[in-house]
């Protein structure tokens, strides 16, 4: 899984037990105040205004629907009715700090080596273990009425939990492991609870999380089009000698004076031939591509758009690979279709690519096609060669061709859109690239 700069932010924001920036965020009164103190921040660090193409960026304010009560007790229901289906069937799952957990739950919980985790049981009511000097902030953000069970420091968490699951008669069968689960955590339940049998969840987990809402469909299209309008503003302002991390700070500025937060990686010219960068801080030079990759998130909900412009008079090389990898990506949403295989649209991106010249295989398109994007930037399933998995409606991916020549230029234009229930996939974002050099209509 790719940890973008964002996710080592959200994480280092979340260390220790804290509550996820969605939790902060994105809010009405709340997002414009972020957005004002974001301002007064950056004058106090001496950054200077924001150029004038920023002017018009504004928070989302009412347009963000908070998910409520009910879908998050909907989300449970279809756990216990995917584990009831399974074959043979589930008794019940087991899920720690992450983004499942905030799935479920409605926020998300800082990993620590002090366990708070949730039980899911195919009857019934879940329950939550935590911390017994947590257990008043996790009321407090609870979303969703579930039991809260204690441990103190001197108690052993698994065996509270694996008490719990012998008084509603789960003593044999399986129980599902969330699949980012700590060793340690995993360990410690399977040795409380010996006569379980622990087994991957994904059966569970990806089946509930994989197919978005139309919520969740909705809070996705918000992020790619704050994700459009931070770009849009971005690439107006680029000026010569300015460098990738100049170009990188005025996106995260961006995304804050909407009340958002959100980054990017900023390549130049030939740097670009790295596909998630180098340590070079090169300077904008005439004839450069300019490639700009990340996204923001809307109630936890991301985006992961990458767009290729040029600054100035683009080279013949980099205009017929722009051409090629716009027409991959065209490929790629006719592909994707409900009841085809995940990695057939791979397939059909970079036929596109090699029958172009730029092959065989990986050569110069050397990653996947594309990857699963929910809560997650990166999630499960992946547009990868040789992937059976059956594509269904309302299943959500990046489609990010690209070309790569070391030395000479990278590209890469990478949009978000879902399964539809019949026929080709639809955009999440506002729109393909037009052009070099008109990167966001």
């Amino acid at each position: 899984m790719k940890m973008s700069r964002r996710d080592l932010l959200r994480a280092a924001s979340m260390a220790g037990g804290g509550l996820s920036a969605s939790a902060l965020l994105g809010r009405g009164a709340k997002a414009r105040k972020l957005a004002a103190d974001s301002v007064e921040q950056d004058a106090a660090r001496g950054m200077g205004s924001l150029p004038p193409a920023f002017a018009s960026l504004k928070p989302l304010g009412d347009r963000v629907k908070p998910i409520r009560v009910e879908e998050f007790q909907g989300r449970i229901a279809m756990a216990q009715k995917l584990m009831t289906d399974a074959s043979p069937r589930f008794e019940a799952i087991y899920v720690t700090p992450g983004t499942t957990l905030g799935y479920f739950i409605g926020f998300r919980w800082g990993l620590s080596e002090r366990i708070v985790a949730l039980l899911i049981p195919r009857t019934g009511n879940p329950l939550i273990i935590c911390p017994g000097f947590e257990e008043a902030r996790l009321r407090e953000n609870l979303r969703c009425p579930i039991e809260v069970r204690v441990w103190q420091e001197d108690d052993s968490p698994y065996e509270l939990a694996a008490k719990w699951l012998g008084e509603g008669g789960i003593r044999t069968g399986r129980i599902g492991i969330e699949e980012t689960t700590k060793y340690v955590f995993f360990d410690g339940l399977r040795r409380a609870a010996s006569s379980l049998d622990c087994v991957s969840a994904d059966e569970i987990t990806h089946g509930c999380r994989a197919r978005k809402s139309e919520h969740e469909l909705g809070l996705m299209r918000l992020a790619c089009g704050a994700t459009f309008d931070v770009y849009k503003a971005t690439f107006a302002s680029l000026r010569e000698g300015m460098k990738q991390s100049d170009v990188s700070q005025l996106v995260a500025r961006g995304y804050r004076q909407m009340g958002l937060g959100g980054d990017a990686f900023v390549l130049f010219g030939p740097a670009a031939a790295f596909p998630h960068g180098t340590h070079e801080d090169r300077e904008l030079r005439e004839g450069d591509g300019v490639l700009i990759d990340d996204g923001t998130t809307v109630e936890g909900y991301q985006s992961d758009v990458t767009r290729t412009g040029v600054y100035g008079k683009p080279s013949a090389k980099l205009k017929a690979a722009f051409e090629i990898v716009r027409g991959a990506q065209d490929a790629a949403l006719a592909a994707a279709v409900a009841g085809r295989e995940c990695g057939s649209v791979d397939d059909a991106a970079r036929k596109v690519v090699v029958d172009a010249g730029f092959g065989p295989g990986y050569k110069f398109f050397g990653h996947r096609l594309g990857h699963g994007i929910g809560l997650d930037g990166h999630e499960w399933p992946y547009l990868v060669r040789g992937n059976h998995t059956i594509l269904q409606a309302r299943m959500t991916f990046s489609n990010e061709p690209g070309i790569y020549a070391p030395g000479e230029f990278g590209l890469r234009c990478e949009d978000d859109m879902v399964i539809a229930e019949s026929g080709a996939a639809h955009l999440l974002t506002p729109g393909f690239q037009p052009s070099l050099e008109i990167p966001i209509a």
